[in-house]
């Protein structure tokens, strides 16, 4: 069986293993794949895994051996989805895998905006404690966090954990969902932005949380609040989020993800002043990438047992 993994670099740089994927039959990898040599690879395939690598129906409709794919994230939006159904080939996702990480990103990035341990280091690391008449001196506003108010856009797994952590740093949590979740924190999107000092997104990418937050919901922030987005780029209008950082309509900003991945130089959220971008790491600590690889790996097994299961394109 020929099992062919598109771009496999980013799940494993090399501290993980294939060895159980290579029991299950012929398997190639490639670090990365363009997608003009995607069909060109996938030749033969019964089996392909791919992260972020496009296959398209013009892809899938080629090849005739074909019987899974997995996609090797959460997000599935580079697969034709319904081309694969309509040749009864599953597409499989791994879900769950790195809610303790990404809820462990939010924080790094709040415990940043609110300390700058960074930015203090660094100056340390210059020279300028050295140089200062007082034992101590702050280059930021230095922010405790108790009983400030957390806004959740998202209460999925994430969300949940999310939240969890906000209230060991003794926070009061607020949360909107789309979905009545029964919760009495619960509350409409406009009293989560007007009331919160931190608002931290978590909701899929859907036609209705596209650009969730624009200028009109910054307008209803308070100038002190942060916004954090460990979730997807496409849920902040960032044009509208630099400007209003720049303006100080909001204190500041931790972003994991952006629109456009890797973003082009003249994007306008890197270098503005009180936002600190992250290059989509909030998934990539060791241990969830090794979930990840399991739950990727057990996806397949299921599927050659007649069982399969994470199947996003059931007919």
């Amino acid at each position: 069986m020929k099992i062919v993994v598109l771009d496999g670099y980013t799940l494993n740089p090399g501290d993980l293993n294939w060895d159980a994927l290579h029991e299950l039959g012929d398997v190639t990898i490639y670090e990365h794949t363009p997608p003009d040599k995607c069909l060109e690879r996938a030749s033969g395939a019964e089996i392909i895994f791919t992260n972020k690598t496009p296959l398209p129906g013009a892809v899938i409709q080629v090849l005739p051996a074909l019987r899974f794919v997995g996609v090797l994230a959460t997000g599935y939006d580079v697969v034709d989805v319904k081309a694969a159904a309509a040749r009864n080939i599953p597409v499989c996702n791994v879900a769950a895998y790195g809610s303790d990480s990404v809820a462990q990103m939010t924080f790094a990035h709040l415990l940043n905006l609110t300390n700058r341990v960074g930015v203090h280091a660094a100056s340390v690391a210059a020279g300028d404690w050295s140089k200062c008449r007082d034992f101590c001196y702050w280059l930021a506003p230095v922010t405790e966090l108790k009983d400030k108010i957390f806004g959740v856009v998202g209460f999925g797994r994430i969300g949940r954990e999310t939240a969890r952590l906000a209230e060991a740093f003794k926070m009061k949590v607020l949360i909107y969902d789309m979905i009545d979740t029964g919760d009495i924190r619960q509350v409409d999107l406009s009293v989560l932005l007007k009331q919160s000092d931190v608002i931290s997104l978590h909701c899929p990418l859907t036609p209705e949380t596209r650009n969730i937050i624009n200028s009109d919901a910054i307008n209803l922030m308070k100038k002190s609040a942060f916004l954090i987005n460990t979730s997807r780029g496409q849920l902040i209008d960032n044009q509208a989020l630099a400007d209003a950082l720049r303006r100080g309509d909001i204190a500041g900003a931790g972003i994991d993800v952006l629109e456009q991945e890797p973003p082009p130089l003249n994007h306008p959220l890197p270098g503005t002043a009180n936002c600190f971008v992250t290059p989509h790491i909030s998934w990539a600590s060791r241990e969830a990438r090794q979930r990840l690889m399991d739950i990727a790996v057990g996806n397949l097994r299921s599927f050659l047992a007649g069982t399969p299961v994470n199947v996003i394109n059931q007919q």
